[in-house]
């Protein structure tokens, strides 16, 4: 019996020593999830980055859109998802504005993950049309709002997404009185913007800049606390007449909560490399986005301050999503 157990033993250790170890991260290739359809900013930031991270990686980055619900479809999708680095998403500031906006989320934008690196800044810009309105700077736009209360119009592409925040969070601190007109998308938005039938919009610089360029549409401010290099010539908001306001559109990226440290840092490592990358920071400055890179915890203390920030402007103008 005792020659069984001790053969029973140094099988078991044989076994083990002609086990194969575990391959290193990553070995095969990783999914990274764009909550939105294709052709957006994050879209393009994603497979921008997801690009040369594959190279840096040695494994594919296949990037798998899953549009919806403001994206708390793929939100959703990527919670459930095994917590092993093989599954990524990026978000947007729609991950610090949906808990307030929706009540009731079938994720927790803090619980289900884990940060990785915040990576992008897309500024919106004030613009109007040429032919609707007088205004071009902040300074008018107040004063002819005051003058008219109620009477001029802002565009979104819906409740709750960073154009309408922008344009409630300028009404709340120029304390005036603009008419919020929602569309399903930015596209409905600007295509009216530029017919007439609004007379301003906080769009993302991606879209308004070739309207700018062509001299449709008039640039007024840009929403972030810096001037957009896209538009240098642009004051902020902040610096044209409304001190302290500031909306940054941010993107970034996360995992499933507890996904192993090392997997995150290795991740990490490669995104923050990707945006030092002089190709990589040319493609993005074609949609005006401004690389930033970041350290997990830099991320995660972001994204509570910006859950705090919406969830009171969404509370006090009450805000629901469409």
């Amino acid at each position: 019996m005792k020659s069984l157990h001790t053969f029973a033993i140094a099988a078991s250790l044989l076994f083990a020593a002609a086990a194969p170890a575990h391959a290193a991260y990553p070995d095969h290739p990783i999914r990274w999830v764009v909550p939105f359809p294709a052709g957006g900013a994050m879209d393009n930031i994603a497979r921008t980055l997801g690009e040369d991270m594959s190279k840096t990686l040695g494994q594919a980055i296949v990037v798998e859109n899953r549009p919806g619900a403001g994206g708390n479809i793929g939100a959703e999708l990527v919670a459930r998802s095994p917590a092993d680095g093989y599954t990524i998403i990026i978000v947007a500031n729609g991950m610090a504005v949906n808990p307030a906006l929706y009540g009731k989320l079938a994720y927790d934008p803090v619980k289900d993950f884990a940060p990785v690196s915040l990576l992008a800044v897309v500024p919106n810009v004030l613009v109007t049309n040429k032919a609707k309105t007088s205004a071009k700077t902040v300074a008018e736009v107040i004063a002819n709002a005051k003058a008219k209360p109620g009477k001029y119009t802002y565009a979104s592409a819906g409740n709750g997404t960073s154009i309408h925040l922008a344009g409630e969070l300028f009404t709340s601190m120029a304390q005036v009185d603009l008419l919020h007109i929602p569309y399903k998308g930015s596209g409905p938005a600007i295509t009216d913007l530029l017919g007439g039938q609004v007379d301003y919009m906080f769009d993302s610089i991606t879209s308004a800049k070739p309207h700018i360029d062509s001299g449709k549409l008039t640039p007024i401010a840009v929403t972030t606390s810096k001037r957009s290099t896209a538009l240098p010539n642009v004051p902020t908001v902040a610096e044209a007449g409304v001190p302290g306001y500031e909306l940054s559109p941010w993107f970034a990226a996360l995992v499933p909560a507890k996904a192993p440290q090392p997997i995150i840092d290795t991740l990490n490592r490669a995104m923050v490399d990707a945006l030092k990358k002089p190709v990589v920071q040319q493609k993005l400055a074609g949609i005006g986005a401004e690389p930033i890179g970041s350290t997990p915890a830099q991320l995660k203390d972001h994204l509570a301050k910006e859950t705090v920030k919406w969830g009171a402007l969404i509370k006090e103008k009450g805000i629901r999503a469409d």
